[in-house]
């Protein structure tokens, strides 16, 4: 059975919005299946609503052992380079392009820190450079 997260996902909603319209802490396929076939008005306002400029849901991978996770985008996340887990080691990634600066920034998701190559650096929250 899916959880009320794993539900969120498959729908593409949020999961604060999939708690407000009661999807249960574990709903079976069969009931998800039935909401993605026929969706309630509040669903499909949701989607209506979407700009398109923002994902719901952001695929984490990290480029050192490839673990995965969903995550809600935050606003202050720049556009990473790539990201890794929090428990790798800076000599575990793959080296900065020649002459670019390198940022981290911490507290991506659960598990990971984003790294982003490039010209000059732009403060914001958890960010560091090394």
């Amino acid at each position: 059975m899916p959880t009320r997260f794993e539900a969120s996902i498959r729908l593409d909603i949020p999961l604060e919005m999939a708690k407000r319209h009661g999807i249960p802490s574990q709903i079976s396929n069969t009931e998800l299946d039935k909401i993605e076939a026929d969706p309630p008005a509040w669903l499909l306002q949701s989607r209506a609503n979407r700009t398109g400029k923002k994902p719901v849901w952001a695929t984490l991978t990290c480029v050192v052992c490839g673990r995965e996770e969903k995550a809600r985008p935050k606003k202050w996340w720049p556009e990473f380079t790539f990201v890794a887990c929090d428990e790798h080691d800076t000599h575990q990634l793959p080296a900065a392009p020649a002459g670019a600066d390198r940022e981290f920034v911490y507290g991506v998701g659960t598990q990971f820190f984003g790294i982003v190559d490039g010209p000059g650096r732009v403060d914001g929250p958890g960010r560091d450079q090394r």
